[in-house]
């Protein structure tokens, strides 16, 4: 197993936190067979999927979890026979319990375009014009270009080696790191480059000399994702939100307006970065409850007695 985990860091080039879970799926299918007495390296599928069994029944994994761990395994058995460890794979075949699918939730359009142009009360002492700027600029990055918090923080000013992401104004664009460490480039609309701008005339008082971060707190320091939620979180109860607004919904927001919109589904995958068409479909089925709900509130035959 120890190999396998050198393999998977070496080869495949797992980051930390995928180690971390390869290992944790590896000692708990190392525990359950020893239980049983089993030896792993003559395991059948029966007993294999006895082993599921046992994990579903001994923890509190729901069935994502459930899955990710399986694939852990199946990973192994795969590697075990490349290395003429075993004879067959005794996982190949088994499904985890089927999760369910929740619909992303997204903000509607008048309140996503409310929550960009919300502007403070301008209260004497309350409102730090330099950190103002900087939050409008994050709200509009997010909602207006669909970045993940995680692509967002990773921004610089400017490219650079060590740069995770970075922002050409000249080119309205943002060069951002996204899962998988795949690079793409994500246009920035004239709302953002207007934020952005305004933002970077705030920046040089709040940033040291020799910070890089596109984004700084109120010290100087890269902004960071736990400070975006709560700046979020707050900004958005107080535009008059009806529900908790996090990053993720205001991304959620840009692909199923977007959606909504243009009907191009591979463009909103490119400009999301998803590996895969099927992630992307999901808004599809956002933009149907759109369509229903004006069905329901406007056709005449929609309306019941």
């Amino acid at each position: 197993m120890a190999a396998y985990l050198e393999h998977v860091r070496v080869q495949r080039r797992l980051a930390s936190r995928s180690l971390v879970i390869y290992e944790d799926g590896l000692r708990r299918l190392q525990s359950l067979a020893a239980q049983r007495g089993q030896d792993l390296l003559t395991l059948r599928p029966h007993q294999a999927r006895g082993l599921l069994a046992a994990l579903h029944a001994q923890s509190e994994l729901g069935p994502r979890s459930l899955a990710l761990m399986l694939s852990v395994w199946r990973g192994l058995y795969r590697w075990l026979g490349i290395e003429r460890r075993v004879e067959l794979n005794p996982f190949d075949g088994l499904r985890a319990p089927k999760a369910p699918k929740p619909l992303p939730k997204a903000l509607a359009v008048d309140d996503a375009v409310q929550l960009a142009d919300y502007v403070p009360a301008a209260v004497q002492g309350a409102v730090d014009p330099r950190l103002e700027a900087r939050d409008r600029c994050v709200v509009e990055l997010l909602y207006g270009c669909g970045l993940r918090v995680s692509e967002l923080v990773g921004l610089d000013v400017q490219a650079s080696a060590a740069a995770l992401g970075w922002v050409d104004l000249q080119a309205g664009e943002a060069q951002v790191l996204g899962k998988g460490s795949k690079r793409r480039s994500v246009p920035l609309g004239s709302a953002a480059l207007q934020a952005l701008r305004a933002w970077l005339v705030q920046r040089v008082q709040l940033a040291g000399a020799e910070e890089p971060a596109l984004l700084v707190g109120a010290r100087g320091g890269r902004f960071g994702a736990p400070q975006i939620r709560a700046m979020l979180k707050t900004r958005a109860v107080a535009a008059g939100m009806p529900s908790h607004v996090h990053p993720h919904m205001l991304r959620h927001s840009f692909a199923s307006h977007l959606l909504q919109s243009s009907g191009d589904l591979r463009a909103v995958q490119e400009l999301l970065g998803h590996a895969h068409i099927t992630t992307t479909q999901v808004y599809t089925q956002l933009d149907f409850q759109h369509l229903a709900k004006i069905y329901d509130a406007a056709h005449p035959r929609a309306k019941r007695k």
